[in-house]
């Protein structure tokens, strides 16, 4: 006759302790890994690279208007640069002085002064005080223009070098005194005839005269103007 026996807490205790026993040799085996690892005797898997491709897709108003700007800016970089003009800071004008004009080798003279330089209404003598030279005239710059007194009066050799030939009539001049009883400075005045160029001819020859300064209140004006008459008649 069959019989039924019930399970006893004995008959659990082997499978009990077979897992028990997995469990802890996992837990040994795990361990022993992870000092292994830490040791640096084994590696730790490394994750593997991606290499998937990333695409970003913008919209096209923004890589159009991207694009522009950096054609801009590439633009504006490679721009040359334009230098301000200088400031240039305006000189104070200076004014200059005419130019001189040449001198002349005769004075202009007005009527008046022509009149006084005629030596047909030239005074006998006399004008003047005691001493002081006579005043005939007046000269280039208005100056008081006096009677020539020689020192020695020129010789015909002197004259004739300059003089026309077969010329007849008279030049007269107006000198500055030098020391010496020389002269310079002279100027045309007046000739006879007109045209003939006697006056040239005696202002050329003037710088071999010997002329006294004038004199006023006993002392000779050197620098002062003198009036010298030379007269030449054909013999």
């Amino acid at each position: 006759m069959p019989a039924y026996r019930l399970s006893s807490p004995l008959d659990r205790a082997p499978l009990r302790r077979r897992a028990s026993s997995f469990a802890l040799a996992l837990a040994i085996n795990v361990g022993l890994l992870l000092l292994l690892i830490e040791l640096g005797v084994v590696t730790a898997p490394q994750p593997q690279r991606s290499h998937a491709l990333t695409v970003d897709l913008l919209p096209e108003s923004r890589s159009a208007s991207t694009q522009t700007q950096q054609k801009a800016e590439h633009q504006q970089a490679n721009r040359p640069v334009v230098k301000p003009p200088p400031i240039v800071i305006p000189m104070k004008p200076t004014i200059a002085a005419p130019p001189k004009p040449p001198a002349q080798p005769w004075i202009e003279m007005s009527k008046d002064q022509l009149a006084a330089a005629d030596i047909s209404k030239l005074p006998a003598g006399g004008a003047g005080g005691a001493g002081d030279s006579e005043v005939v005239g007046r000269g280039p710059n208005g100056e008081a223009l006096y009677a020539a007194e020689w020192a020695r009066e020129p010789t015909d050799a002197e004259i004739s070098g300059y003089w026309p030939r077969h010329a007849t009539g008279w030049g007269l001049v107006a000198c500055k005194t030098m020391a010496d009883n020389r002269v310079e400075d002279c100027v045309e005045l007046d000739q006879s005839p007109r045209g003939s160029h006697l006056a040239s001819a005696v202002r050329q020859a003037a710088w071999q005269f010997r002329v006294r300064p004038p004199r006023k209140g006993g002392r000779a004006l050197i620098g002062a103007w003198v009036r010298i008459l030379i007269e030449v008649e054909s013999g």
